[in-house]
């Protein structure tokens, strides 16, 4: 029985991939976030999820950033990101950072239905429209690289790095984590050493290059 996790700030659109969901495998389990943070602890609290339907500009999530988090932290969970912004470059670069899938939200409820099965039989998804410019569209070297230096973090490095790059000093790291702060320092130096960073302002710099900005949603609010 699959597990899914729905993360978005809209309830009408959770709605909608709500129903897409059980429509497309009946026996799912479904669960839902409306901030990035409640969708770290929601898989912190649970073992069983199998995907997690990820909003690419929901609150606490800044752009491809959340994916890097999850792929990071929770590497047996799928991430499927949804959005309005169907620029092929950016599908591309998500893909490289490990998306299973990319859902638009200007996407039918055959289309959704189709991408939920696809992702979880363990298959890549993306809509027919959108296949050929994101092919022709290519992976960026920077982001290949990029994408292998943060897989070789460990999920507390991971942690520390975000924290980092939110402009928290090791004590506060440390007392946000519950380490001690040797620990954040120790783990700074591996950080460092993985990702190529001359210092903790140049680490957050390196994870800052994920933020996406979405002109759509700018235009929402």
């Amino acid at each position: 029985m699959p597990v899914l996790l729905i993360a978005d700030d809209h309830p009408l659109f959770r709605a909608a991939l709500r129903g897409a969901a059980v429509d497309a495998a009946p026996d799912t389990r479904v669960c839902e976030a409306d901030t990035f943070e409640t969708v770290l602890g929601t898989l912190e609290a649970r073992s069983d999820i199998d995907l997690v339907l990820l909003d690419l500009h929901m609150p606490g999530n800044h752009g491809l950033a959340g994916l890097a988090a999850i792929r990071a932290q929770f590497p047996a969970v799928a991430v499927a990101l949804v959005s309005a912004n169907e620029d092929p470059q950016v599908i591309r670069r998500a893909l490289d950072h490990g998306a299973a899938g990319y859902i638009p939200k200007s996407a039918g409820l055959e289309e959704m239905r189709q991408a939920i099965r696809s992702v979880l039989a363990c298959e890549q998804w993306l809509p027919p429209a959108l296949r050929g410019p994101v092919q022709r569209a290519g992976s960026l070297p920077q982001d290949r690289d990029l994408a292998g230096r943060l897989a070789s973090l460990t999920a507390q490095q991971f942690r520390v790095l975000a924290l980092v790059a939110q402009g928290l000093l090791n004590k506060q790291i440390a007392d946000r984590l519950d380490v001690q702060e040797r620990t954040v320092k120790a783990h700074l130096s591996a950080i460092f050493e993985k990702l190529g960073a001359r210092n903790r302002t140049h680490a957050g710099v390196i994870l800052r290059e994920l933020e996406i900005g979405d002109p759509a949603r700018r235009l929402e609010r």
